[in-house]
């Protein structure tokens, strides 16, 4: 079999520069890299973007060359790998489900289910299930698809929203389109969905937050800012900044939301500041401010975005985050205290705290909770948000690196068969009633209750690259290889080990196939890292050091 059917030949010199403090490449054979570091701008204290920059340095965080991270040759990394009989039938399933309009390929349908009678909303282009579709084309060399998505996107962002008789924000993105084609007439038609046809009626909160940071993800892969650059893209970062950055009633820095209006998009008890979602904040809100423009209307985002960076990282990194050492402040918390020098904030009772965490938390490593809200603290495990909040590097290097010993010491609970558990652990009996309606698709350890999703490959990965631990990734992408294509791509599995094909799994579907591509170009080249990826601001470390149970 010719393993590199749908690869094409991409420049092997990486020329943009936000990574060079990492030599990435030695990540495969070292575990953990110590090196002095030099600041690129996206590392650049949030202090001096506040008083403003010179064009000139806006302009340096892009450079041309077409690839998106350290000065590596992709050649030798590739070489140094034998490709996988899957990937060249990845490719194959991938290219299947490219969508034209008007002639151009502008995204990819979210599942083609040749088994499935019912076709629901699978044959639209979901914003969120494109992102892993965009960063292998991306990777592979071909960013106009990504670009005609994006600009297709901005058009419809412009669209008048409604449900019902409400009218929804200007800046709100969609959740998914679908291209219908007229071949009587030859003409192209979009319909999209803002959340009026959503299960749940949810308006997607997440779509405009993957939109800023694909448009960063394109930029630095291609070093071509005009797109970034242009009027249309600038007033589309600003009107979802708009919406996210108004101040109003709330009294913290995390942003309130809805169940369903993210990945987890059925009644969950994700409501109120869900980690995923303030995670995606925080990385958005970090892209958008290397790509404005520091002219009038740019400026005054600017001013904004970074007043909120510095409350909002200080909130999550002191309130969000549990580790052996927090938890057990928490256990002795005393509540119905008063005044600012209050130490349990937000009157938690200890008593909330479930059993099974007790035995779940290692004494080495730690996470951040699901959410955090008077007198409620979500104490499960979410996947993609700890996974963000690494990359975005809304987590501290320590905490990090603690993440990642939580994910390597409680293994079988979080990876198990089959990576990678959406969120630990399930609901169950009369709290799974309760909390989800009883929802028949969520029922404990399936689909967003528990269940195993392959596309969060691409996001464990690049988190192992990032904290220098390649060996973690690379054995959760064995465990993927030895089942995924025999079972057709499946969107998730079931069971506390992920063993079982979901009961209502699509086959082929599309981010499973995109996340395990992504997950091994990734490893095998490093350089890749960088278009998803910032480093740690320096001015956004936490006054108070929680706490050091990573090195106890």
């Amino acid at each position: 079999m010719d393993v590199t059917v749908g690869l094409r030949n991409v420049g092997s010199h990486c020329s943009i520069s936000e990574m060079d403090d990492y030599d990435l490449s030695r990540l495969l054979d070292k575990p953990r890299l110590n090196v002095e570091r030099q600041r690129s701008f996206d590392e650049r204290s949030l202090s001096e973007l506040s008083i403003g920059l010179t064009r000139g340095c806006f302009d340096d965080t892009y450079s041309p060359g077409g690839r998106s991270g350290l000065d590596t040759p992709a050649s030798s990394m590739r070489n140094s790998f034998e490709p996988h009989p899957m990937v060249a039938d990845a490719w194959e399933a991938l290219r299947k489900s490219l969508v034209s309009f008007r002639g151009q390929p502008v995204g990819t349908i979210a599942a083609i289910d040749h088994q499935s009678e019912e076709v629901l909303n699978y044959d639209q282009v979901f914003v969120r299930d494109f992102v892993p579709s965009a960063l292998a084309f991306l990777m592979n060399g071909e960013p106009d698809i990504v670009k005609n998505f994006l600009l297709k996107t901005l058009h419809l962002q412009g669209w008048e929203k409604r449900v019902d008789r409400f009218k929804l924000g200007e800046g709100v993105m969609p959740a998914s389109f679908k291209v219908l084609h007229d071949p009587d007439r030859k003409t192209d038609t979009l319909i999209a969905d803002f959340g009026e046809s959503a299960i749940g009626r949810v308006a997607p909160v997440d779509s405009g937050f993957w939109w800023i940071i694909l448009l960063r993800a394109y930029t630095k892969s291609t070093g071509d800012i005009t797109l970034a650059e242009t009027p249309d893209c600038q007033k589309g970062m600003r009107l979802i900044l708009t919406l996210c950055l108004s101040e109003g009633f709330d009294t913290f820095p995390t942003l309130l939301c809805a169940d369903g209006c993210c990945m987890i998009d059925r009644r969950m008890g994700v409501y109120g500041y869900p980690i995923e979602i303030q995670a995606l904040f925080f990385m958005a809100l970090r892209c958008a401010l290397v790509m404005l423009k520091h002219d009038a209307e740019g400026k005054e985002c600017i001013d904004l975005i970074v007043k909120r960076l510095h409350a909002l990282s200080y909130h999550m990194r002191s309130y969000f985050w549990l580790d052996f050492q927090q938890l057990n402040g928490i256990y002795r918390y005393k509540t119905e205290e008063y005044s600012h020098t209050a130490v349990n904030k937000f009157n938690v009772i200890p008593d909330s705290i479930p059993e099974w965490l007790f035995d779940f938390m290692p004494t080495r490593g730690g996470y951040f909770v699901g959410n955090v809200s008077p007198a409620r603290m979500d104490f499960r495990w979410f996947a993609l948000g700890n996974c963000v909040a690494i990359l975005s590097s809304l987590a501290t290097p320590d905490q990090s690196m603690a993440i990642m010993d939580l994910i390597e010491a409680r293994w079988d609970e979080l990876v198990g068969e089959m990576p990678l558990k959406i969120c630990y652990p399930a609901i169950e009996s009369h709290e799974w009633q309760i909390v989800t309606g009883c929802d028949p698709k969520n029922t404990r350890w399936s689909y967003h209750n528990g269940g195993s999703w392959p596309v969060l490959l691409w996001l464990l990965t690049a988190a192992c690259i990032k904290t220098g631990r390649p060996q973690i990734a690379r054995r959760a992408i064995e465990l993927a290889e030895s089942r995924l294509l025999k079972d057709g791509w499946p969107e998730y599995y079931d069971g506390k080990l992920g063993r079982y094909i979901g009961k209502q799994a699509r086959k082929y579907q599309t981010w499973s196939i995109a996340g395990y591509l992504v997950a091994k170009m990734m490893l095998e080249d490093p350089s890749h890292l960088g278009m998803i990826s910032l480093e740690e601001d320096k001015q956004m470390k936490p006054l108070i050091k929680r706490s050091s149970s990573w090195t106890c």
